[in-house]
């Protein structure tokens, strides 16, 4: 296996790039087309790591992510919460009143539509954020602009035009780092905190109440569930699997029986990751309570 290699999605300057320059900057980031593509470079040994995106605090989860991460094979081993500051970015010589189309991914487009409205400018859907920056660079035209991190202005030699446009000052993206073999020592985030995070995914029996009675078990001991999501496998109603973030390590006491009562009502369960909190993980609970 290669070392000291951690594979994101997007081309170079994207905001997984970003992320993987923050919380792994001994490491050289390897650019990958797609999340298929990330997590192959993993099992292929190409990278140590996968950097992989999962929601957004204004956009909500990352399309098709919850999907991949109980079919990847890979475990969490980490997790990150990176500001996303958007930026407008443009042709050297270029102004805000030049643009009339910006072109990024579907998903920051959606994070900045006050300013693309306010000053009239059309979005265009391109095939990640630094990919579209590298559109723009190559076709060198005025009145193209992109929407990206400034980072990958400062690697395709674009101006920054606008900064700090989304539509929430608050917009942040967190990031699950994984590996092929999982990791459940306890051990401190990098300012020394001691909070655990478990990930699991899980099917519950067809049987009535069956849902309510699987999470009673986390209420009665006093586990907290931070999140708890579902969406359909195989494009079928009535096959439903859960996600489900809570604090706590599986050997805690009161967390090994709340997940011991799960299992008793689940058809399956999948622990996906133990890890710790990220610092800025009670910031942002802060920010959204």
């Amino acid at each position: 296996m290669t070392k000291n290699v951690i594979a994101f999605q997007g081309e170079p300057g994207a905001y997984s790039h970003q992320a993987c320059r923050f919380y792994r900057p001994e490491m050289e980031a390897l650019p990958c087309a797609t999340f298929e593509d990330t997590i192959e470079a993993v099992h292929q040994g190409r990278a140590e790591l996968a950097m992989l995106p999962v929601e957004n605090s204004t956009y909500g989860r990352v399309a098709d992510i919850h999907h991949l991460l109980p079919e990847s094979g890979l475990h969490i081993v980490d997790e990150g919460f990176v500001r996303v500051r958007i930026a407008l970015l443009g042709t050297p010589g270029a102004e805000i009143a030049d643009i009339r189309e910006a072109m990024s991914h579907p998903v920051l487009l959606g994070q900045c539509r006050g300013f693309l409205r306010q000053h009239e400018i059309k979005p265009l859907i391109g095939a990640d954020t630094a990919g579209s920056a590298l559109e723009v660079a190559r076709r060198g035209e005025k009145w193209l602009g992109a929407l990206a991190a400034p980072l990958a202005g400062e690697i395709y030699g674009l101006n920054v035009l606008a900064s700090g446009i989304e539509d929430r000052q608050n917009n942040t993206t967190r990031f699950l780092i994984m590996s092929r073999a999982p990791d459940y020592t306890r051990r401190a985030n990098a300012q020394g905190g001691q909070t655990m995070m478990t990930t699991f995914v899980f099917r519950v029996r067809n049987i009535p109440a069956a849902l309510y009675k699987a999470m009673g078990g986390f209420a009665t001991n006093g586990v907290n569930m931070t999140k708890l999501e579902s969406y359909m496998v195989d494009g079928i109603f009535t096959a439903t699997q859960f996600y489900a973030d809570i604090e706590g390590h599986p050997e805690d006491p009161a967390v090994a029986r709340a997940l011991e009562e799960l299992r008793y009502f689940t058809s399956s369960m999948e622990i996906l990751g133990v890890y710790p909190a990220d610092p800025l993980r009670a910031e942002q609970l802060a920010l959204s309570a």
